[in-house]
């Protein structure tokens, strides 16, 4: 959809005046959204978006004539009043609210025509049920961002300034269209309710390997309650704590549930420790958690509407049975209240194992039911696990394999969506297995590698914020508070604080994937395992980190693309990350980047971040490459001095551990 405007030919001024509506009151949260969103960025950290029940906001749009993705309103707990220019049909979906026009009520799922000058509003969200959609006659037309107008309000674009809606502000609509129906039938609106079952998947990592049995048990046999702190980027849940399959995560933390990072799914339920989150379009794509099950796509429009309180069983179903996510009818089987099933896949979400070579297996696992993630290698940090998967990802690209969206590196891992209709899953396995084939030996790997030189601001003032607010609001006797760099050091077994600076400074961090933690956010680690400090993440996530903020967690550091949730262990801040004002490829950083810090004072940063918002973008870089059979005799001659280290690591890891065992913090 492109913004209507004289240089298109199309409509003039006066048209383009007429054809708008106003926002004479926004509402609590009301946003613009189209659908499916913003596809094919999930490898640098830009979410879908879009509307969270995708299936009201579709059938909305389909009885007015629009293309079911046409631009519309996702109005949360309570709508707008909006004022339109020229007469419009309208249709209101989603949750039930009370709904006007110029004072009197309409019906909602029906399509009802706005006079011009009339006024539509929207009232609270009466329940079950928590948003509502209104979509208008033409659709709401403004300038996309990365191909879409839907807004991420953390990312501050899409919609018509980057966030939700403001009074006074106009919408520009595109041309009036043929309604189509008085209304969405009966049999096609879907059910809504306080106790939810969603159809889920097993995998992609569940029992035994991570999960017991019993967890897995529990985990489908449990109704779990919405938690009042969720939002758009993931669905807080309550219910039974986990007993793991596993003492801690090794090199990707302390505890069971991490592991190293791996793009995720939107519907995943991910256990952030022992937290579990069902990640919605505004999630994250890279994370070091484990997700044990994954909402079908067809079922992830009732994540939109669960609401506080609500009850929350998941259904496991066999893949080939999900209901498929183009259908907006019947076979959609939204209108039934619960999942008929007869059972889920049984396999644990491993799809396939094989040997790549008489060193390195791989691991098909499932992601939903319409992805697969690519595992190589055991579970530790072996930077020729992630030459494997950038070998993997060059030759899809290449390919340009029909009937694939998205494509995202790991650190050991590949995430590979497809639409199910054009690639099915099997088939996908069959061109997995020929394209192993195909790659070429690790040791033969030789990439771009620039060195990148960014600002520190070493336990700047915003992560102490961030460290108060967690202590004040989620947990206050957590081991790693009141100092993450203290916490750092204990876990490293280092002597001083000061050594855990000279390490992170003297340390070059090679970028192994990008938007952990959103918008081009970097997931890097040494290149010299001496500088791999391990530590372990926040249990529960941190609600609030400040945007760009450095942490460790396990043996990686990122850099928090944005304001939101986190759990890695502050170290600093530094400069963005994230161009706002290209239009074009704004991420800063690329994959086998090398980071090297150099040290500034706070009120220093806070003046090179302003210069960066200002377009002001000046980051020194020299080209290089990355030789894996160079790094890997690098490994051979300081084997010794490296295992000394590990050695030291490990006894104060294990200190730490037995320490937490002992609180209450772990079981035996």
């Amino acid at each position: 959809m492109g913004a209507i405007g004289v240089e298109t030919g199309e409509v003039g001024v006066e048209d383009a005046e007429a054809a708008c509506v106003e926002v004479v009151r926004p509402g609590m949260l009301t946003t613009v959204q189209d659908w499916p969103g913003r596809v094919g960025y999930w490898h640098v950290g830009v979410p879908p978006s879009g509307p969270m029940d995708d299936l009201s906001f579709r059938l909305g749009n389909r009885v007015l004539g629009n293309a079911e993705g046409a631009g519309g309103l996702e109005c949360t707990l309570g709508g707008p009043a909006l004022r339109f220019a020229e007469a419009r049909w309208v249709c209101v979906t989603g949750a039930p609210a009370a709904v006007t026009v110029d004072g009197v009520p309409v019906e909602l799922w029906r399509t009802v025509l706005v006079s011009a000058g009339g006024v539509l509003d929207i009232g609270t969200v009466l329940g079950p049920g928590m948003r509502t959609y209104v979509l208008i006659e033409g659709g709401i037309e403004l300038p996309e961002y990365l191909g879409s107008i839907a807004t991420f309000t953390l990312g501050k674009f899409g919609g018509s300034a980057g966030g939700a809606l403001r009074a006074g502000e106009r919408l520009p609509l595109g041309a009036p269209t043929r309604r189509i129906a008085p209304a969405v039938p009966m049999g096609d609106q879907p059910v809504f309710g306080r106790r939810w079952e969603l159809a889920v998947t097993e995998g992609p990592h569940g029992a035994p390997e991570f999960f017991t049995r019993a967890d897995f048990d529990t985990i489908i046999g449990t109704d779990y309650e919405v938690h009042f702190n969720s939002d758009r980027t993931g669905v807080r849940l309550i219910g039974p704590k986990p007993e793991w399959a596993r003492t801690d995560g090794g090199e990707a933390g302390l505890h069971p549930s991490n592991i190293h990072d791996t793009a995720y799914s939107v519907g995943a339920l991910d256990f952030t420790g022992d937290t579990p989150i069902l990640l919605g379009p505004d999630g994250p794509s890279l994370g070091g958690f484990v997700c044990p099950v994954t909402v079908v796509a067809a079922e992830r429009w009732k994540l939109g509407q669960l609401a506080p309180g609500d009850a929350v069983r998941f259904v496991p179903i066999r893949r080939e049975h999900a209901a498929p996510l183009a259908a907006l009818g019947a076979g959609r089987r939204a209108a039934w209240p619960s999942v008929l099933s007869v059972g889920g896949d049984g396999d644990d979400g491993v799809l396939r194992r094989a040997d790549v070579d008489d060193e390195i297996g791989v691991t098909y696992r499932r992601a939903g039911d319409d992805g697969v993630l690519v595992e190589y290698g055991a579970m530790t940090l072996d930077l020729g696990l992630r030459a494997r998967v950038h070998a993997l990802h060059e030759h899809l690209l290449a390919a340009g394999v029909r009937g694939v969206t998205e494509l995202t590196p790991g650190v050991r891992s590949l995430q590979i969506r497809v639409d199910p209709r054009v690639l099915p899953i099997p088939t996908l396995l069959r061109l997995l297995a020929e394209a192993e084939q195909h790659l070429p030996a690790a040791d033969e790997l030789v990439v771009p590698s620039r060195t990148v030189h960014l600002p520190l601001s070493w336990d700047d003032p915003s992560t102490r914020e961030a460290i108060t607010r967690y202590m004040h609001g989620v947990r206050s006797d957590a081991p790693w508070c009141p100092w993450n760099i203290e916490f750092i050091r204990r876990m490293n077994g280092l002597t001083t604080v000061d050594d855990v600076y000279a390490t992170v400074f003297g340390a070059e961090y090679l970028v192994l994937g990008l938007g952990d933690v959103y918008l081009g956010a970097p997931v890097a680690t040494p290149i010299d395992p001496r500088h791999r400090l391990v530590t372990t993440k926040y249990n529960p996530a941190r609600t609030w980190t400040p945007e760009n903020a450095v942490g460790i967690g396990g043996a990686y550091l990122c850099i928090y693309g944005m304001e939101g949730p986190g759990g890695y262990q502050f170290v600093g801040r530094t400069t963005q990350v994230w161009n706002h004002r290209a239009t074009e490829s704004p991420w800063l950083l690329r994959y086998f980047d090398r980071i090297s810090w150099y040290p500034v004072e706070a009120d220093e940063l806070m003046d090179m971040r302003a210069d960066f918002a200002a377009g002001k973008v000046d980051v020194k870089s020299e080209d290089g490459e990355f030789r894996l059979a160079d790094y890997r005799r690098f490994l051979a001659d300081n084997a010794a001095s490296i295992e000394e280290f590990r050695a030291v690591q490990a006894d104060a890891f294990t200190a730490e551990r037995e320490s937490w065992r002992l609180a209450g913090e772990l079981k035996d």
